[in-house]
């Protein structure tokens, strides 16, 4: 049974965290997609709040010469932050994040942690990517800011001086990665020192992703948590979604996205989502946009039996 919501949609047209140009672009192809037509069609409330602006920020210099973008990426940071607390102002209200590159991440988690702290709740993270994304600034060798979104969000050292200062962190140990395929050394380091939940696709192929998803729904559970998911399009194998300036083999298939949406919305547990790293640019036809706008409706309640027939290879 579906639970009828107030999903308000936030796009974050930023492209400077990306190694390329495009995901700029992500927000409108989600619109174009039918993404609020598809919410609708559900029984879900919606209101696009539109794109939001990236807030003004003093460049500063960074010991890291491969950094790209720092001060429009702290500005957007800043921006996205402000605007998904003020959106989540009721425990009814759904945000949903239309990006753009997966640097959003940095301002959408702690823009939501602030607020769920403010209603005493813990705040729990599926992040369904190839990627962990937990480079500090001096880690980084790419330079390219969307790898750094969850080491700030968790607190790690290095970002003070050039990133907002965050008003709640994210604990490590309420975070949960499905489908990670491409760890840096200074990455794994991380992950070994705080101990988050980390389930490569070897883990998925082994044991399934069901048996792994539901047993960290059930720490959210039985914690009373609030759960954040943020969905990059490089969760998904490149075969089905070739959309992405980030293209890793060996992603999650159809069934499985499908499978993981399916039970995130059968636990009741999900009160915001980041959709990210759309690149329209390198898009075929719209069918990755399509089908994370068919995610998202599995995720909000769209049956097996609900979908329409469609071919993605079209």
């Amino acid at each position: 049974m579906v639970q009828h919501k107030q999903c308000r949609l936030i796009g974050a047209p930023v492209q400077d965290g990306a190694g390329r140009p495009g995901c700029d672009m992500g927000p409108s192809a989600f619109r174009a997609a039918g993404i609020a037509r598809a919410i609708a069609e559900l029984g879900h409330a919606v209101e696009d709040l539109g794109n939001i602006a990236p807030a003004l920020v003093r460049p500063a210099l960074h010991g890291n010469s491969a950094i790209k973008g720092l001060p429009e990426v702290a500005g957007w940071t800043s921006a996205l932050a402000d605007a998904t607390y003020a959106a989540f102002d009721s425990t009814e209200v759904f945000p949903v994040c239309l990006g753009g590159d997966h640097s959003l991440a940095a301002g959408s988690l702690t823009g939501l942690c602030r607020r769920v702290r403010e209603w005493q709740k813990p705040f729990f993270v599926l992040w369904l990517d190839a990627h962990p994304d937990l480079h500090t600034l001096e880690t980084t060798k790419s330079g390219n800011l969307h790898g750094v979104p969850m080491a700030y969000a968790t607190g790690l050292p290095g970002f003070d001086g050039f990133f907002p200062p965050q008003a709640a962190f994210i604990d490590a140990a309420n975070i949960c990665m499905l489908g990670i395929r491409s760890v840096d050394p200074a990455e794994r380091r991380v992950i070994e020192r705080t101990g988050m939940t980390v389930h490569d696709m070897r883990a998925i192929d082994e044991h399934g992703i069901a048996p792994l998803l539901r047993a960290f729904l059930g720490r959210v559970a039985a914690a009373g948590g609030h759960l954040h998911v943020s969905l990059d399009v490089d969760f998904l194998d490149p075969g089905i979604a070739p959309g992405v300036g980030t293209t890793v083999p060996g992603g999650a298939t159809l069934r499985e996205a499908h499978l993981v949406m399916e039970m995130l919305h059968d636990s009741g547990l999900v009160g915001s989502v980041d959709l990210v790293e759309l690149n329209p640019f390198l898009d075929e036809r719209g069918r990755t946009a399509v089908l994370m706008v068919d995610l998202l409706a599995s995720l909000l309640g769209r049956r097996v039996l609900d979908y329409p027939t469609r071919s993605y290879a079209q």
